[in-house]
């Protein structure tokens, strides 16, 4: 899934491409993918791109005296970049086509989703604030303005698990499950420890651990076309989606606990005092 990091270089990337063209044409294949229709689709052709935005994981093409279009990528979508898009409009089909959107450069982007859970959302609104997901959103890791007192007083009275904590888009935009075991990792904590627990001490642990990886990993995305953004978040990792391999830091190998749509990676010496944490899918199957 697409986190802060990852839509914050498309932010970066669309900011040059898209801003100062006009819209000629937004063409749907995935009906699933609309989920406003008043203003309807259309609303945004004829109009230039004045801004790209980012607010959590969503990101906004806002254009002069029209509506703005809003995307959130959710699990497996993703936005292909084109210099030239194919003559003739997309034919729909069982292909991870979901959105087309022209330029009149002939240059555009394409929203296209992987696998049959389909969750990719557009919506073209007046405002973003109307996007029930936007509304929703807790503060900015990265924002001026998010400093230690203020995750301090976010975790204070919480709990859940820190590891529930951080990915909660209501609590704090953008972390998700990815970015939320590399900021474990590295504050050194336990995913399951209660977030209302911790010490001063190691809320500016996790603090420093939160704006040190997310500012690490935009740095290395910074100037990457779009494409190639994936492949760079995958090779930053240090223990999500490597169980089985070393730990980079210690040594000691990298452990998973599954969950019914999800998993987290976590390395025991690091976080746990070398205690392995117990995987409750795996408890279920042995008994």
């Amino acid at each position: 899934m697409p986190e802060l990091p990852e839509v914050e270089a498309l932010r970066d990337f669309l900011t040059e491409h898209l801003v100062g063209h006009e819209i000629v044409r937004v063409l749907p294949v995935a009906i699933s993918v609309l989920k406003t229709y008043d203003p309807p689709l259309s609303a945004v052709e004829g109009h230039e791109v004045t801004a790209v935005r980012r607010y959590g994981k969503f990101l906004d093409v806002e254009t002069g005296g029209g509506p703005h279009l809003v995307t959130h990528l959710a699990r497996a979508g993703w936005l292909r970049w084109k210099d030239r898009l194919p003559d003739g409009p997309p034919k729909p089909g069982k292909g991870p086509l979901a959105l087309r959107v022209a330029l009149e450069t002939g240059a555009g982007f394409d929203l296209t989703e992987a696998g049959t859970q389909k969750r990719l959302a557009v919506y073209v609104v007046a405002d973003p604030r109307q996007v029930p997901g936007v509304a929703r959103l807790g503060p900015d890791p990265l924002a001026d303005d998010f400093d230690e007192a203020r995750l301090a007083a976010l975790l204070k009275d919480e709990r859940r698990r820190i590891k529930g904590a951080l990915r909660d888009q209501g609590l704090i935009a953008g972390v998700g499950n990815a970015y939320s075991d590399e900021i474990l990792h590295a504050a050194k904590m336990s995913p399951y420890k209660l977030a209302a627990s911790l010490t001063p001490e190691e809320s500016r642990t996790l603090y420093e651990a939160l704006r040190g990886t997310l500012t690490e990993a935009v740095e290395r995305s910074r100037g990457l076309a779009a494409g190639r953004l994936k492949a760079e978040k995958r090779i930053g990792l240090r223990v999500h989606g490597r169980t089985g391999e070393p730990c980079p830091v210690c040594g000691d190998t990298i452990r998973e606990v599954s969950f019914s749509d999800s998993s987290l990676q976590y390395c025991p010496t690091c976080q746990t005092g070398g205690k392995p944490l117990a995987d409750r899918r795996m408890s279920r199957l042995l008994r």
